[in-house]
């Protein structure tokens, strides 16, 4: 007696969810947002991961995700991303992906801007990214892997109020070219993802109505709304993935079109 074939779209749930099955992932600013959906999009498909991230709440990620490692640290300072990489490596083996997630924002006038404005910004987004993305590459570059980061738009299109932010996403974009070249002979792969608006809790250390403000902007994108995290995860494990095999130094825009504007 034959068994009936699999349905078209149970093959594709049956490989979707076994995709990173033996590979190990790094994930930063997992607590919340689009590093937690992207946390929970590996490892429903078969990775382990080492979850990072500065707030406390971190450490209760394995309640939701069981098998999940979590590192508690800040990014800008270099230990966090040794301790986050040694931790893949003495509890899985190695590293295969890094999702560079960890951000922070700003948005005041330029005139406004302070050093210290200027360098807390700087620290998170392009130092602390560098750091994880050094330390990754050093774990990879014997066994190949991917480094996918979480841009924004705001690294090639202007907005009032935003240059620090925007400066620091546009040293994130150039770092991902530089890994991409140094990486590919030795089979590491580096991409960007420059996300538009996400709905998330991303501004509610600025504004306690952070999620509604962020939807307010729904209008300026062509699609008519903003991005749920979950839409920004399935983007950065596309390009971790080996569905994206000959995919690097790309920026890929995911901001419903703001930039085709």
């Amino acid at each position: 007696m034959t068994s009936a074939p699999m349905s078209v779209g149970a093959s594709t749930a049956a490989a979707a969810s076994a995709e990173f099955s033996g590979k190990t992932a790094v994930v930063t600013g997992a607590a919340r947002g689009v590093g937690r959906a992207t946390v929970a999009l590996l490892h429903a498909r078969g990775a382990r991961v080492v979850a990072v991230d500065l707030r406390p709440d971190i450490t209760a990620l394995p309640n939701a995700y069981p098998g999940v490692l979590t590192v508690r640290g800040d990014v800008t300072e270099e230990e966090t991303a040794v301790r986050a990489v040694r931790c893949a490596q003495d509890a899985c083996g190695g590293l295969d992906i890094l999702v560079n997630n960890a951000g922070r924002t700003l948005n005041k006038p330029v005139t406004e801007t302070t050093a210290e404005d200027w360098d807390a910004v700087m620290a998170v987004n392009a130092r602390g990214a560098f750091f994880c993305a050094r330390e990754a590459f050093r774990a990879m570059k014997d066994r190949g892997g991917a480094i996918v980061s979480t841009g924004s738009y705001t690294s090639t299109v202007a907005l009032p109020e935003g240059a620090a932010y925007s400066a620091s996403k546009g040293a994130l974009a150039q770092l991902t070219k530089v890994l991409a070249v140094e990486g590919g002979p030795v089979g590491i792969r580096a991409n960007l993802v420059a996300a538009g608006v996400v709905e998330t809790d991303f501004l509610d250390t600025i504004r306690p109505d952070s999620r509604a403000y962020l939807r307010s902007f729904a209008g300026a994108q062509p699609l008519g709304r903003v991005a749920q995290p979950e839409e920004i995860a399935e983007v950065l494990c596309f390009l971790a993935s080996p569905r994206s095999s000959f995919v690097t130094g790309a920026v890929v825009a995911a901001d419903g079109g703001f930039t085709a504007v």
